[in-house]
């Protein structure tokens, strides 16, 4: 078989398969998008360690760490662009608010209306997000010809700060008891023009590295027990 399948990949495997299920499960039935949500806070906790531990194998070939950076890149462009936009298109689906709105206008006027829009703002999130993908490719490349070792601090907001940002948006729903879906697609714009604004961000050491984990640990369990132990 093509590709690799040691454990310097596994955790980019299991990021995919893990955002292709909340994508899913998302976009089922009636929507999804809490649920969908656990799925990306795994993703991001799969992304925090896979490359540490594709680093532990000494002898990588070329080969080896070249596909290791292309299946990341694609990887995130699903974790942490297609499936907030895929959790997105759940809300303005179940929202309560917009269903209220958007009920008298004639479907043949649904392209001109305001759920077009809405759409819109998630398209143009996953722009963002592969714009940033591929230009830090680019720029990754052009710097390791130039210098050894992990680069310092990114350009623009990582894209998998997502993993963070939109689990934290969706529990605003349970600590205001108000529809959040036009909160959530605010968020989305602001965080595409961040992927793509010049501004320097420290690239975390350890220690940045588990606060986040930790972090993500607490939005999970506090959406898992407000969606499947309390419901």
């Amino acid at each position: 078989m093509i590709g690799f399948y040691d454990y310097t990949v596994i955790l980019t495997y299991f990021s995919l398969l893990s955002a292709t299920t909340g994508i899913v499960v998302s976009l089922s039935g009636s929507g999804h998008p809490y649920y969908g949500c656990l799925f990306l806070l795994f993703c991001g906790l799969c992304d925090a360690f896979d490359g540490k531990v594709a680093r532990t194998k000494k002898g990588r070939t070329k080969m080896e760490m070249n596909f290791g950076i292309q299946i990341d890149s694609l990887s995130d462009l699903v974790a942490f662009g297609v499936l907030p936009a895929c959790i997105g298109a759940a809300l303005i689906r179940v929202s309560p608010y917009l269903t209220r709105v958007l009920s008298g206008i004639p479907v043949r006027w649904e392209i001109a209306s305001g759920k077009f829009l809405l759409h819109a703002c998630l398209v143009l999130y996953v722009l963002a997000a592969m714009i940033r993908l591929a230009y830090y490719n680019v720029t990754e490349e052009e710097r390791q010809e130039k210098e050894d070792g992990t680069r310092k601090s990114y350009l623009g907001l990582p894209v998998t700060s997502a993993a963070l940002i939109f689990p934290f948006v969706l529990l605003l729903q349970y600590l205001t008891k108000t529809d959040i879906t036009l909160a959530y697609l605010a968020v989305s714009i602001l965080t595409g023009v961040l992927f793509i604004s010049p501004f320097r961000v420290a690239k975390p050491g350890l220690r940045g590295i588990l606060i986040m984990v930790g972090v993500g640990a607490l939005e999970f369990f506090l959406l898992l027990l407000w969606k499947v132990i309390l419901r």
